[in-house]
């Protein structure tokens, strides 16, 4: 037996512009809402909470007791069409959707994948070319999930290219992409060996699809999975280096020639700029360097920055200014023009850079794993050792949350933690 309520309720949230609100049949079916519409607008005055009917003060009728039983007809019709959906045979659960659908049939519910696909070609049309493939990876991710193909062995959480085909003529809706759902999806993610981390990245990305649609209005907010299912991560290694490999790196002295020549200068220059980041790095341009500052937005918060050119940032960013005098960039990443172009630019040459500072971390004999993330997050905690406010670091990174800063700053050094050991211990032989 189908267990769902059906309430009389003036949905205040939506006002039309003569400030009256839509009535509504609010249904309830294993813990989610929906709501259907019944095609009359109250105001909050003419509404009478308590009883649930229209108050007798109401001028928008002839007939006030034949309005208020032509809405407990909607109400009767919408109970007895529950009750017929009861009595059908049908494969799995039955959905607040399915519910939806028996008592308004002509309600359909959206269809994730090509409200994905919409906002993914906007995206590419506004040069947000990296969040449009995060979805994308999202999507196909999804994709792949049901039609039940193995997933490709993804670590590091980005979205790969595999030969598989996705099967387009299987369709995900909104509804259905519920807590159960994603529950599945976890568990077959995890099941094929992949890691939390990576499977975080996918979520994150539907979440924001998800709750975009609820912003345009195509899904009701009742209906988001994300209220009860929350992303998990698992602890990363630390990315911040120590300030003893920090200094080796600073004093390496390369000849241009070197294969980590650009990597290590790439470093130095994303530290001095408080973590910069390796896209905001690429996008840097010479017009943006004025009276001995850099002077940028954000590619990622649209941010912008005024930071101070100390004498050795100085000798770096002079270096690559005069390399190319053709370019308008800073430093030779972007060589391409448009948008899809550059960012296929900028993720060789972090492979690149990745790659060289293997060879910077054998040559300053440093052990921890160097990747382009790493100067971000040492920065970020060197400050925080210096007694930087954790607003001003929080600022400097350019974050839009406090939360995202402490996840940069939760790890301190091996060598500062040993430091605080010994004291604690000569403490106990005093």
């Amino acid at each position: 037996m189908i267990s769902t309520s059906v309430k009389v309720s003036l949905d205040t949230r939506r006002p039309k512009a003569d400030g009256t609100y839509p009535l509504i049949l609010r249904l309830t079916h294993n813990r989610k809402t929906t709501s259907i519409k019944t095609g009359i607008h109250l105001k909050k005055e003419d509404w009478d909470e308590e009883k649930l009917e229209v108050k007798k003060s109401y001028k928008g009728t002839t007939n006030v007791t034949r309005l208020n039983n032509e809405i407990q007809k909607k109400k009767a019709e919408a109970l007895d069409s529950i009750l017929k959906l009861g009595d059908q045979k049908k494969t799995g659960p039955t959905t607040i959707s399915d519910v939806k659908q028996k008592i308004d049939p002509s309600f359909t519910a959206a269809s994730f994948y090509a409200f994905s696909e919409t906002l993914i070609r906007d995206l590419y049309k506004a040069d947000r070319v990296g969040t449009a493939q995060s979805y994308e990876g999202a999507v196909k991710f999804l994709r792949t999930f049901n039609k039940g193909k193995p997933l490709p062995k993804n670590k590091g959480g980005n979205p790969k290219a595999s030969k598989f085909k996705p099967d387009k003529s299987v369709d995900l809706t909104f509804p259905e992409l519920n807590y159960s759902f994603l529950m599945q999806l976890e568990n077959y993610h995890l099941a094929t060996g992949n890691e939390r981390n990576g499977l975080a990245v996918y979520l994150r990305a539907i979440r924001s699809i998800y709750n975009k649609a609820i912003k345009s209005k195509v899904i009701d907010r009742e209906l988001y999975p994300f209220a009860d299912y929350k992303i998990k991560t698992e602890p990363t290694r630390k990315r911040a280096l120590d300030s003893t490999s920090l200094s080796k790196i600073l004093a390496s002295e390369l000849k241009p020639e070197h294969p980590a020549f650009d990597a290590r200068n790439y470093f130095i220059a994303s530290y001095m700029m408080y973590g910069m980041s390796f896209a905001d790095m690429a996008h840097l341009q010479k017009k943006d360097i004025v009276d001995g500052r850099v002077h940028y937005r954000r590619q990622k918060t649209s941010k912008l920055y005024d930071i101070k050119i100390t004498e050795s940032l100085g000798a770096i960013v002079s270096h690559y200014i005069h390399q190319d005098p053709s370019s308008k960039y800073v430093f030779p990443i972007i060589k391409r023009e448009g948008a899809i172009l550059q960012q296929r630019d900028i993720q060789w040459a972090r492979k690149r850079f990745n790659e060289n500072l293997r060879s910077l971390a054998d040559l300053c004999g440093i052990e921890q794993k160097l990747t382009s993330y790493v100067s971000r997050h040492s920065f970020a905690t060197q400050a925080m050792l210096q007694n930087v406010p954790v607003t001003a670091i929080s600022a400097m990174l350019g974050h839009s949350s406090l939360k995202t800063t402490e996840i940069y700053l939760k790890s301190l050094p091996s060598n500062v933690l040993d430091d605080y050991n010994c004291k604690i211990l000569e403490l106990k032989k005093d």
